[in-house]
């Protein structure tokens, strides 16, 4: 396959995510009113609540068996690694580049979670079918890379939903209380505005004395000590764990391991024959719709973040150093390295389905996350514009590399 071939290829799903962007941005501005911003909230809820669960779980169900789990164990291993690298990655561009304190989240959201799910889903399919193709016969590539972007999918889908989660919500709590000092500041602000110097002194205050003091309330509860404390400690822990594994797209996955795992199951509602598909072709007529609401939504949002965003350019360009350059070169590492201890299967086409999910721009979730707690949304849009824009050109020449490593 030339180059030229697979940087079609390779840009096609880049461009099919920009173009329906565009389509969201339009329906989003004053001479549509189409997607206005209370319309975008409530169908990032849909999306959270019905969408994703549906597509998790469709695509899981059918594809994925207890073997398949097995045999792939290292996927999982993989994609925590792109999590951690490009967490800490992401934490130290924070550091260097000092951003206000509600974005931190976000940024280290956009170096760690990568578009681990529907990029893949047309990326490696398109790949073989292509001729010339590395990877063998078309028919076989095919429905082997589309089991291997599902459950990349479904496992990314199960980190996105737990750790990057949390990091969004984090920024969700600290802009509230940043929005609620600047608050208290500018009450008070006006009642000194309001006080002459003739009742300051009349309280005995001097004008040195006069400060601003926010008061935080003081839990008085009794703090458990020791052991105790230790065991309230590790019971929240795993009361987060617990809340965030009934998040609807985390059930999602784990009902599709579940019926994709256990035969009696699967037959149930996968295969012309199931007695119950009709559940299977509903779940996955929902599923479908996951994908274009999610980019429609990132484009209406991308008028107001253009607008309004305060993100500096220099954490654009270290978001996307860390997810195009540094964290492909670590792909290859990993991936080199697992094959040569013998974690891998032969399979050359799972290797690059790993070194891939190294290279993907940050998860389309990461949005619906920012809608879901009102959170830089505006922020998000732009990231994700130029992380995309980069990606069109960095997935295919690294996808060649890859490629040119593998055979």
């Amino acid at each position: 396959m030339g180059f030229w071939t697979l940087f079609e290829v390779a840009s096609m799903p880049i461009l099919q995510v920009l173009l329906i962007s565009l389509l969201g941005a339009f329906l989003a501005t004053d001479y549509c009113k189409l997607l206005p911003e209370d319309t975008r909230r409530s169908l990032n809820k849909i999306v959270f609540v019905v969408f994703t669960p549906s597509l998790m779980f469709a695509s899981l169900a059918k594809t994925v068996t207890f073997q398949d789990i097995i045999s792939w164990w290292f996927m999982p291993v993989n994609i925590g690694l792109t999590f951690l690298v490009g967490g800490i990655l992401g934490w130290i561009v924070v550091k260097i580049l000092k951003p206000k304190p509600y974005l931190e989240g976000l940024i280290i959201a956009m170096c760690s979670s990568g578009n681990l799910g529907n990029l893949l889903l047309i990326v490696v399919p398109a790949i073989c079918n292509e001729d010339g193709s590395p990877f063998g016969d078309s028919n076989v590539c095919g429905a082997i890379g589309l089991s291997y972007a599902s459950f990349s999918m479904a496992l990314g889908g199960f980190y996105i939903w737990t750790i990057t989660f949390q990091l969004i919500k984090a920024s969700s709590l600290k802009m509230r209380a940043h929005e609620a000092a600047e608050e208290f500041a500018s009450k008070q602000a006006n009642k000194n505005l309001d006080a002459t110097p003739e009742t300051r002194l009349l309280k005995g205050e001097s004008e040195e004395q006069v400060a601003i003091v926010v008061n935080v309330p003081q839990d008085t509860s009794p703090k458990p000590k020791g052991n105790a404390s230790l065991g309230v400690k590790v019971a929240g822990f795993l009361h987060s764990i617990l809340e965030e594994l009934m998040a609807p797209p985390t059930l999602g996955a784990i009902f599709g391991f579940i019926f994709g795992t256990i035969v009696w199951l699967r037959n149930l509602i996968i295969g012309p024959g199931a007695p119950l598909r009709v559940i299977q072709d509903s779940v996955k007529l929902l599923g479908d719709a996951t994908i274009p609401c999610i980019t429609l939504i990132l484009g209406a949002n991308l008028i107001k973040g253009l607008r309004s965003s305060t993100i500096k350019p220099m954490v654009i360009v270290g978001v996307v150093c860390v997810r195009f350059i540094i964290l492909p070169v670590v792909g290859i590492c990993v991936v080199k390295a697992a094959g040569n201890l013998g974690f891998l299967p032969s399979d050359p086409l799972f290797h690059f389905v790993l070194m891939i999910q190294f290279t993907l721009p940050p998860a389309m979730n990461i949005g619906t996350m920012t809608q879901l707690f009102n959170v830089a949304q505006d922020e998000c849009s732009v990231l994700f514009l130029w992380t995309y824009l980069a990606c069109a050109l960095a997935l295919t020449s690294w996808s060649t590399v890859y490629m040119w490593i593998l055979t």
